[in-house]
């Protein structure tokens, strides 16, 4: 059997699974097809012999491309045929896969209320196991805030609301941030940074002039002394963070992940599509 062969056996023997990962992120069987095609594709051109794990490696695939799928389903602000609404689960040929008995449409229906990266993390850790070490870099968020995602994604699935107070608290911690950097506080910002924190920014904000990862209170406090003139405190995809307003635009998001009382890890997001595919609501003082 040609190496060839032998990938696309593999493959195939993958594909029932594909698709029950695929079909509890989109909801949408055509998606789902586009989305196992796609994956295909990528297999196809990429030099397996160092995947050890090829139905691991697989999901991640596909994962990363239901991601995409997900994120410009959202950044469509206006779409013609309304709210995207969930297709049923198709009794004869989804039971090979056992669709049906494990994804009801009431189950679906809220998975589309969640943002996709929550998706993501809660159908790949809760519904397939998949560990947060591989999670996180699908999502691009450490292993403890891709745990976040998860257990926020898990409430609201059982009809938990998130903890207001935690908000709150969150929402105290950066405006003290930001009122600090604007003033160039620096042991002001200090004391809202943990001591290792981690500060990290995509590619466009790198060419904007920032280094792309700084770590240690210092040295972020350092980075954001004097600063944040434009920033503002937002809800970015549902979670506390920046948005930088730029001329009337957001031109910036910043994510904020917290360790207790203090700011644990931040990260930069400038790259339009990126931005644009986020829900970032600015907080009124």
């Amino acid at each position: 059997m040609t190496e060839e062969n032998l990938l696309t056996q593999q493959f195939e023997a993958s594909r029932d699974h594909l698709r029950a990962v695929a079909y509890r992120m989109l909801g949408s069987r055509a998606e789902v097809d586009d989305a196992v095609q796609e994956a295909w594709l990528r297999v196809s051109r990429y030099d397996m012999s160092d995947v050890a794990n090829l139905r691991g490696w697989l999901t991640t695939v596909v994962a990363r491309i239901c991601l995409d799928m997900l994120r410009a389903r959202k950044s469509r602000k206006e779409d013609p045929m309304g709210p995207h609404v969930p297709e049923p689960v198709d009794e004869t040929r989804e039971r090979e896969v056992e669709l049906a008995d494990s994804v009801g449409a009431a189950l679906l229906v809220v998975l589309e209320t969640l943002q996709p990266a929550e998706r993501l993390a809660f159908v790949l850790h809760d519904m397939f196991a998949v560990p947060f070490e591989e999670i996180a870099p699908i999502v691009g968020r450490s292993v403890d805030a891709s745990r976040q995602l998860a257990s926020r994604a898990r409430r609201r699935v059982q009809g938990v609301p998130v903890p207001e107070a935690d908000l709150s608290r969150q929402r105290r911690i950066v405006d003290a941030f930001l009122k600090a950097s604007r003033e160039g506080d620096f042991e002001g910002l200090l004391a809202m940074l943990d001591p290792d924190v981690v500060f990290r920014a995509d590619d466009a904000a790198v060419r904007l002039g920032t280094l792309p990862e700084i770590r240690g209170a210092d040295a972020v406090a350092q980075l954001y002394k004097g600063r944040a003139q434009a920033a503002r405190t937002a809800l970015v995809d549902g979670e506390i963070g920046v948005a930088v307003i730029l001329g009337g635009h957001l031109r910036i998001a910043l994510r904020v992940t917290f360790n207790g009382d203090r700011i644990a890890a931040i990260e930069a997001l400038a790259d339009a599509e990126r931005v644009a595919a986020l829900d970032v609501e600015v907080l009124e003082r």
